[in-house]
Formats: C-alpha cells, sequence, structure tokens
C-alpha cells in the first residue's frame, strides 16, 4: 500500500466529513507515479479513493448486516488484495484515467484545444491564454488584435506586462493567468481567500422528510436522477463516476456549447440534451427536470443560476430533499470569486505551473502530467453528492454543497510527504476492457476502472454520446 496515497486519502476524507475508521476498509495496489514535481499519482489514486469509500458508506448505511469483503469475490480482477477490504484503488490505472480513459479503435479524437490556446512570454514572465470556446478566442483578439496563429499572438503578447494582459483579457470577458510562484500566491488577495475557504464546504439546507429510495447492493445509484449542468472537466468527470453505478444522468448544454475534444470520454453513460435557459419554454423545461431531479451537479460561475431564474431557494423548492453540489475555478470568496477559469490556468495563477518549471530545470512554464485539479476536484465532487444521498436517507434533508479548482489545487500544493517517484509500467493491452464501446465516432474501448467496491458492478449503461442527442426529459 502506498503511504502517500492513503495519507492523501485521510485528508480528502476528512475534508468531505467522513469518519476516520472508514479509510481502514481501503487499499491501493500498484508502485510508480506520473513525473511531476508533485504527488500527482497519489493525488489521483487518492480522489478515486474518496469517492469509492462514499458508496462504501451508503451501503454500509443502507445494508448494515451485510457482509461485504473483496476478500469473497472472485480473483480473475486485475486487483489482487491482500487483505480484508471493501475498497481498493489502483493507483496506475487511476493515473491513466486522469489522462483520458477512452482507447479509440480506428479514429481520433479532436483535439482538447485550440491553437492559441498555451502559454506565452511578456515582458516580465508568462502568461496563459484559453481560447477554446468561441467566445474566450474573441476575447483574446479583441486584446491583442486580429492574431491569426500563435506566432502573431506571441509577438503581441510580447509588448505586455503580465499583469495587466491578464486584467485586459479578464475585462474583455476572456480567461487568461499570469504565471505566480507559490509564495505569490499565498500572499496573492485570492490565494489568502482560497486557503481560508474548506475543500468541501457544506451550506445548511432545508430541513424536513422526503422520501428515500431502495438501495441495491450490485446498482447502488439505480433510480436516482442525477442533472447534469458541467462543463470540461471537473463535473462531467464526477457524474461520469455516478453513471457508473446506475445513476440516470442527464447533461444539459446551451444551444451553440461544444467540446469535441472532451466529449468521447466524458459523456460516457449519459443522455446529452440542449436547453436556452434564457427563454421561457428552455426555463420551463429546465423547471420540470429539476423537479424530478434527486442530485444538481452544476460548474457555472457563482451566480449564473440565480440570474437565470433558479437561486438555492428556488432549487430547493422545486425539489424537495436536493443534493446540491456547485464547483467552480477560483474559489467562492476574494476578489476573483467570480472569475472564470479553467484546470490549466488555476495551475498558472497558484505556482504550481512555476515549480514544475523549476523542478525540471525548463525555460518555460510547466504544469501536471495531467489535468488533476479537474479530475481530482470531480471525484471529491461525486463524494459529496454520494454522501448528501446518505445525508438524505439517513435525516430527510437535502444538502448543499460548494468545491473549486483552486482548493484543490491548494491542497496538492501542501502536500509535502514523500511519495513513489519511480516510473509507471506503460499500458499494455490487457488494461483495456475487452467490450467494444459504440459511440458515434466509431469504436473504443475504455481502460478498466481504477477502483473495486465490495459487491458493486461498476459498469455504464450507455456508451459516449454527442452534445445535444438527446431530448432535455428524463427516460
Amino acid at each position: 500500500m502506498s503511504s502517500a496515497s492513503l495519507a492523501l486519502t485521510r485528508t480528502l476524507w476528512n475534508a468531505l466529513g467522513g469518519q476516520a475508521d472508514d479509510v481502514d476498509r481501503l487499499a491501493f495496489r500498484g508502485t510508480g507515479s506520473l513525473p511531476s514535481a508533485f504527488a500527482v499519482t497519489d493525488f489521483a489514486a487518492a480522489s478515486v479513493a474518496a469517492a469509492a469509500l462514499a458508496v462504501d458508506e451508503l451501503l454500509a448505511h443502507a445494508h448494515p448486516h451485510a457482509a461485504r469483503s473483496l476478500s469473497d469475490e472472485p480473483t480473475s480482477s486485475p486487483f489482487q488484495t491482500r487483505q480484508p477490504a471493501a475498497v481498493e484503488v489502483d493507483r496506475r490505472l487511476a493515473s491513466f484515467w486522469f489522462a483520458t480513459s477512452l482507447r479509440p479503435d480506428g479514429w481520433q479524437v479532436p483535439p482538447l484545444r485550440d491553437p492559441l490556446t498555451g502559454d506565452y512570454p511578456t515582458r516580465d514572465g508568462w502568461i496563459r491564454l484559453h481560447a477554446n470556446a468561441a467566445h474566450h478566442r474573441a476575447a483574446v483578439r479583441r486584446t491583442l488584435g486580429a492574431v491569426a496563429d500563435r506566432h502573431a499572438a506571441a509577438a503581441a503578447v510580447a509588448t505586455w506586462e503580465g499583469a495587466d494582459l491578464e486584467q485586459a483579457i479578464i475585462d474583455a470577458g476572456g480567461c487568461a493567468a499570469q504565471m505566480r510562484d507559490a509564495d505569490a500566491w499565498r500572499t496573492h488577495p485570492q490565494g489568502s481567500a482560497v486557503a481560508a475557504e474548506p475543500v468541501v464546504a457544506y451550506d445548511k439546507g432545508p430541513t424536513g422528510t422526503v422520501p428515500g429510495w431502495p438501495i441495491a447492493l450490485k446498482r447502488p445509484l439505480d433510480g436516482v436522477r442525477v442533472l447534469d449542468v458541467t462543463r470540461v472537466l471537473a463535473g462531467p468527470t464526477a457524474t461520469r463516476f455516478l453513471a457508473g453505478l446506475g445513476a440516470t444522468v442527464l447533461r444539459i448544454d446551451p444551444p451553440d456549447w461544444d467540446e469535441p475534444g472532451a466529449v468521447p470520454d466524458v459523456t460516457l453513460g449519459k443522455r446529452c440534451a440542449r436547453l436556452d435557459l434564457k427563454t421561457l419554454s428552455g426555463h420551463t423545461t429546465f423547471a420540470g427536470l429539476l423537479a424530478d431531479a434527486d442530485v444538481l451537479v452544476h460548474g457555472l460561475r457563482p451566480g449564473a443560476l440565480d440570474r437565470l431564474g433558479f437561486d438555492a431557494a428556488t432549487r430547493e423548492r422545486l425539489a424537495r430533499g436536493l443534493v446540491d453540489v456547485s464547483l467552480d475555478a477560483y474559489g467562492w470568496s476574494g476578489p476573483w470569486g467570480m472569475r472564470r477559469g479553467f484546470d490549466s490556468l488555476v495551475q498558472m495563477s497558484s505556482g504550481i505551473a512555476d515549480a514544475g518549471m523549476r523542478w525540471r530545470a525548463s525555460a518555460s512554464p510547466v504544469p501536471l502530467p495531467v489535468q488533476a485539479l479537474d479530475h481530482a476536484t470531480g471525484y471529491l465532487v461525486a463524494a459529496a453528492v454520494l454522501r448528501g444521498l446518505k445525508r438524505r436517507l439517513e435525516h430527510g434533508i437535502a444538502t448543499r454543497a460548494r468545491l473549486s479548482l483552486a482548493r484543490t489545487a491548494r491542497l496538492l500544493i501542501d502536500f509535502n510527504a514523500p511519495w513513489d517517484d519511480t516510473s509507471l509500467a506503460s499500458e499494455s493491452a490487457a488494461d483495456a476492457s475487452a467490450a467494444i464501446e459504440s459511440t458515434p465516432w466509431g469504436p473504443a474501448r475504455r481502460i478498466a476502472a481504477p477502483w473495486r467496491i465490495a459487491g458493486v458492478d461498476v459498469h455504464w449503461d450507455l456508451p459516449a454520446s454527442a452534445l445535444g442527442s438527446a431530448p432535455p426529459c428524463w427516460p
């Protein structure tokens, strides 16, 4: 067992409000780590473990007399449990899933990033521009001029001070992040605000008895309806995990949104519909969907749902007992509490890219080898949902929780225990499942799930699907 993975899991599980002795039901396997200045593989394994422990906790509440141990199950799986445990996590497979779980057969997933997206030298350091979405790309060009490619963008960026360009792009409605070191971020007003926030912030929800549902051992979330209003990548990671446990997940996107480089990986097990919540018909349809939902996961900027007529009080009125979990980029307080952001931008702001540059002795920023802030936050969101469902079953009340990429980043930065820095074994054909997934883009296979939970049948009933391919209604 990796001591670093276990230590990080204890930290995460405590942040989620779990009981300390629950972690004793956990086992890890696998050696080696992704190359990084940080314990990325242990971070991946620990966040996956926290979500799996939340499943185990839910089952222990629903079936208190059921004896569940992985040692009682067949040994044909890739896991080899050496001690009685209810949850086991493969550190190597978790590392792979933090990149992508999908292995296309005869086709390729489109690039995740627009050509203009990337790191550029300024007059006094480095900045990262984000241009994946059309409106973010337009904001970059409004600020820098009609730059047609990276060469032209680099020439324009080189004339700016980093802080000035960052603010100018933000003011234009775009996304950018000047590279700061960890000390600068700690003393920055937003870095200080984020440090004071909990990893998982629980708000007091309304009281009052609400009905539960039968929890099956094999598919514990069968019958649970999850309304997914999230974008790349943290929220979709969370709802993909829930779909693997049997939840009915309905993802809602606006009419003009797409993320072709991520959709084939993260829509596994989901139905994907489109709605324009700014129209009367879209607003009415969404209200009906919410009224029949058990869980709402949303990753819009703070206040966005409020402005669309779905503030917290309205959500609670429409959906009694709702488990309402939200996430954002830069935290929920401080001067950047409303700022747009993504994993790669938070890495630049918080000192992670700078630390990577120093670790590798590089002349340019070095990010994490995978988008670990997104994925780790996603599994923490899933764990918060599961703990909220347990709370609803136990006490008949609703739950509201908030998380952010920036607070997850702080947790990774602050972790300074030694970890296994040997290389991971290379991926092999045996790591992929035998089943062929028939996606709209072509056949594919998935890397085996990195978690195993005693008695639980983890699988996804639906293949990945295109955005807008389903009607906006519950099946």
